[in-house]
């Protein structure tokens, strides 16, 4: 059905040009095209779902693939699935809807803060502010730390890297590092470092299905071997390897390693307890990390339940951690199904939406700014 805020394209585009703050791409010719041919598609949005951007890793396995139902393809060790980016070269793509095979930031160049909001829009422009990924680990990841955004814009003109992790499965026994395990500062931590006993001062966490770990920026970090998790983070790729087990590289070669910027990146305070606690609410939303780069909850539900996002101006990302259900939305005839391994974001303009699990209960997890 034609929308009833406006059929003529030319008319759309120029209100939206008029009202935008700060361009940054200039929409190809074959993008305008592909708006004229759905004109009277083009104020209708929609749950949104893009082509996952795999990663191979050193330290990756398989169950990105056998587990998230991602393809394996011609990667021998899948270690991360990128689900919306916006990171340049990596730029998420749509793959459902009429909106199929466009990038997330043309999409944004045109809705605006219909797809973003407009706090979000007028902030970070035509740039998605979060990367989303599901990390399988086969091996350790290396001990790393990444710069916070004034660092990271001194140093590379890009923003700094807090993250956070949920823990989706875990062998027994596996650990991952987040922090020190002493009080620490810049001299100690450079004699440990120097005498090969760095393992000693770190803050080593025995992990379980569930656990939430909030990764600040500054905050030296590892994934261990055995472990599943769900990945939320600040649009970034700036990583500074500090160790990396002594291992070597798909070349034959020890990988590059960030020692001296990691020195100033790192944020020596000690903490007691690096794991963040929270309560599960079933059926209602259940807080986990609040920071001033995102805010994510758990949905854990075995009922429908409606949500009005109209306190928030911003879009909602939905990654499935377990189960199967159903996302309604006004403007859809059919809902949209998501299962575990997928995600999928809600636009700014949808703010009243309906879940319902399918055959049992469901786990999402539920992002905004």
């Amino acid at each position: 059905m034609p929308d009833t805020k406006s059929n003529d394209i030319s008319q759309n585009i120029g209100y939206k040009i008029a009202k935008r703050k700060r361009p940054n791409i200039i929409l190809s010719a074959s993008f305008l095209i592909f708006l004229a041919q759905n004109r009277y598609n083009m104020n209708s949005l929609y749950p949104l779902k893009f082509e996952p951007i795999l990663k191979d890793r050193i330290w990756g396995g398989n169950r990105i693939s056998t587990e998230l139902n991602k393809p394996q393809g011609a990667l021998p060790n899948i270690g991360e699935s990128w689900e919306l980016s916006g990171v340049e070269g990596d730029v998420s793509v749509v793959s459902n809807g009429f909106l199929q095979g466009n990038a997330i930031d043309e999409l944004i160049e045109v809705y605006m803060g219909d797809l973003v909001g407009d706090k979000v829009f007028a902030k970070f422009g035509t740039e998605f502010p979060l990367l989303f990924k599901f990390i399988d680990a086969n091996d350790y990841l290396s001990i790393q730390v990444h710069p916070d955004d004034e660092l990271a814009m001194q140093r590379h003109n890009t923003r700094g890297k807090t993250e956070m992790w949920y823990i989706i499965d875990a062998a027994a026994g596996a650990r991952l590092i987040s922090g020190f395990n002493r009080p620490m500062d810049k001299q100690k931590y450079l004699e440990n470092f120097r005498d090969g006993t760095l393992r000693n001062i770190v803050n080593w966490e025995q992990v379980k299905a569930g656990d939430v770990f909030f990764i600040p920026a500054g905050r030296i970090h590892a994934i261990g071997p055995n472990i599943m998790l769900a990945e939320i983070q600040e649009t970034s790729d700036i990583t500074y390897r500090i160790y990396d087990w002594d291992r070597l590289g798909a070349d034959g070669k020890p990988r590059a390693m960030h020692t001296d910027l990691a020195v100033d990146a790192i944020d020596y305070t000690f903490q007691k307890n690096y794991k963040t606690q929270y309560e599960v609410r079933k059926n209602l939303s259940s807080p986990i990390v609040s920071c001033q780069h995102f805010t994510t909850n758990l949905l854990n539900f075995d009922k429908p339940i409606e949500i009005d996002y109209g306190r928030i101006d911003s879009f909602v990302v939905y990654m499935a951690i377990d189960g199967k259900s159903a996302i309604y939305t006004p403007n859809q005839e059919q809902p949209t199904i998501i299962v575990k391994g997928e995600t999928v974001l809600i636009p700014a303009e949808l703010k009243e939406v309906e879940l319902k699990p399918i055959d049992g209960e469901a786990k999402l997890l539920e992002v905004y700014l």
